[in-house]
């Protein structure tokens, strides 16, 4: 019978009041709406930073051991190659080697930046081409195109791009075959294009022309383990057999790309601020409103009401009215999401969205419990005269 009574009050209430309620859960929205896109905005810078390096197909990443884990600031030889591979527990080694380049494409009307990635073919490293083949050698003209360079260019499997690389001081234009496409793959906030190896020694940019070395140089090495291998195991291995060289897995590899760790840190500091506002928003206007009611509530609990009954019509109001907000706010989120242009990084993970709703749904009561622990002390004598 009580709960009856409650929810018919609380609807009651709520229903003269709608404008008021409605206002507040439109607050509400506007703040689930800033917590969905912070966590979009920061899976997104994410991803920029880390899509590559995440989903390397071997374990372990191999650094120079003065580059403090830094993929620009490491540089190996292909004479670490054959000592690599031959490491007990290592089942394939692939070299990577990145730099920052220009590609022009029929009907650009400037040039794209992208990550020029340098890879072995066949090798850890190399990413899955979902459409089209694989590099088919260490020398080829040939170019796999990731997700969002296909999504910015328009560019797909058959088409040339044309990448534009300083090389001492003249600008070089080195066509391109695309014969792949893979799924995302960014580095370094940049859409990526993968290239042969002894292709992206070539045309990468450079401080002057020619080769300038014997020897082949990359920044870093992927490595995939053996069957039943361990991988703590086997970085030990590596480091005690081979000289001047850092081993580390994927995770602890993308936490170090630069600036990583310090988006997601502001970014979640900004969430956390929101979720503070929204519960000081909704335990403000719930406790106004508590403060209006006062003798209300007291006229009630002088004709018998419980105190449940008065705290289930509180909680019901406050649960109500925290949905409504949060399915506005949800609801517009996607919509404006739907119609940003392709280069804004953010992308709406569905765990790191639903965790978002629902700690947004929780905050609701929690900003109300202060008002929901006054209304049950509230004292019918005391309140009544209060009204009076």
């Amino acid at each position: 019978m009580s709960a009856k009574v409650g929810s018919y009050l609380a609807w009651k209430e709520m229903w003269r009041n709608r404008g008021r309620f409605f206002l507040v859960s439109l607050v509400i929205a506007l703040i689930t709406m800033l917590v969905i896109f912070l966590a979009g905005l920061a899976e997104g810078l994410g991803a920029g930073n880390k899509e590559y390096l995440s989903k390397l197909a071997g374990e372990l990443v191999l650094y120079q051991d003065q580059a403090d884990l830094t993929v620009s600031g490491s540089q190996l030889g292909q004479s670490f190659m054959n000592n690599i591979r031959r490491t007990e527990g290592v089942d394939a080694a692939g070299a990577i080697g990145t730099a920052a380049a220009l590609i022009n494409y029929p009907g650009a009307e400037e040039p794209q930046s992208v990550s020029l990635v340098g890879v072995e073919p066949g090798l850890p490293g190399e990413p899955p081409a979902l459409q089209g083949s694989q590099l088919s050698s260490m020398r080829a003209n040939e170019a796999v195109i990731d997700k969002n360079t296909a999504v910015r260019t328009g560019l797909g499997v058959g088409d040339t791009l044309v990448v534009e690389s300083t090389q001492g001081t003249v600008d070089e234009f080195f066509p391109l075959e695309i014969v792949g496409v893979s799924d995302g793959q960014q580095y370094f906030l940049q859409p990526s294009v993968f290239v042969p190896l002894y292709t992206w020694d070539r045309i990468r940019p450079k401080g002057f022309a020619g080769d300038g070395s014997s020897e082949l140089t990359f920044n870093v090495v992927n490595v995939s383990l053996a069957e039943n291998a361990n991988a703590e195991e086997v970085a030990r291995r590596l480091e005690a057999q081979i000289n001047g060289v850092e081993v580390t897995d994927r995770v602890t590899a993308y936490e170090n790309a630069p600036g990583y760790a310090e988006q997601q840190s502001t970014l979640n500091t900004q969430r956390g601020f929101t979720l503070l506002i929204g519960i000081l928003v909704v335990g403000g206007f719930f406790q106004i409103q508590t403060l209006q009611k006062v003798g209300q509530v007291g006229m009630l609990k002088a004709l018998g009401a419980p105190n449940l009954l008065v705290a289930l019509s509180a909680t019901i109001q406050i649960v109500t009215t925290n949905i409504l907000g949060v399915i506005m706010g949800g609801l517009a989120t996607f919509g404006l999401a739907a119609a940003l242009p392709g280069g804004i990084p953010i992308i709406f993970d569905g765990q790191q969205v639903a965790i978002a709703l629902f700690t947004l749904l929780v905050i609701g009561p929690l900003g109300g419990l202060v008002s929901i622990r006054y209304l049950t002390r509230v004292e019918p004598l005391a309140a009544l005269g209060l009204a009076s």
